[in-house]
């Protein structure tokens, strides 16, 4: 995989399922961040109230198809088999989810992202062939239920002095007062949640982290 493809495709790399929308309809939710700004789109359906089967996978080629239309890399969250169904553009993975050198093998030629808390797990995914790393969770966040403690910014310039090259993007608690922070340590891009989906206006809060980027 091209890496100078994927670190664009992380500036703004916008996380998300029906559970983090409230009061929004996901489908408007992710039309209007597209129109904000975001360059990478995950389905992440995750949490007590998420969808289930076939209405998890029908929300899923929905949202795949807005981004299919706005050429808006699709990827989806920890589930290879709504994955390779939908042939969506990629996948990320967790430590806890299957082992990235299984998803490589069934996903050859498809963006692989892996999350890595450690720099040894930054090795092995990179081993397992990811294509870039998630690294976090870098401020507090209440987005994910099981979240590690955060770490802060620096944690990203750790990986980096360890010469970790590969195409990384920061996760956890990161908004547009903060996201400046993140990619000044040394990170491609950040992942966001509820910054962009708990927010009134969806467009607005999406071109907030654009016009950071361009201080």
């Amino acid at each position: 995989m091209n890496y100078h493809k994927i670190k664009e495709y992380l500036s703004l790399y916008f996380i998300m399922g029906s559970v983090n929308c409230r009061d929004h309809n996901p489908v408007n939710v992710l039309k209007q961040a597209i129109e904000g700004g975001i360059t990478l789109f995950q389905y992440r359906e995750k949490g007590e109230a998420a969808l289930k089967g076939r209405e998890k996978y029908h929300l899923a080629e929905e949202l795949q198809k807005i981004c299919a239309d706005a050429k808006i890399p699709f990827i989806v969250n920890d589930d290879v088999e709504l994955a390779i169904e939908l042939e969506a553009d990629g996948i990320h993975v967790g430590q806890d989810d299957e082992a990235a050198r299984f998803v490589r093998g069934r996903m050859k030629n498809k963006i692989l992202g892996v999350s890595a808390h450690t720099i040894d797990e930054a090795h092995q995914a990179i081993y397992d062939g990811a294509d870039y790393l998630g690294i976090g969770p870098i401020f507090p966040t209440s987005s994910k239920a099981d979240a590690k403690k955060a770490q802060g910014p620096e944690l990203i310039k750790h990986f980096r002095n360890q010469e970790i090259n590969i195409p990384l993007v920061g996760i956890g608690g990161i908004t547009s007062a903060n996201a400046q922070e993140v990619i000044e340590t040394g990170a491609d891009g950040v992942s966001v949640i509820s910054a962009i989906a708990g927010a009134k206006d969806i467009r607005k809060a999406t071109e907030e982290f654009k016009i950071k980027f361009r201080s």
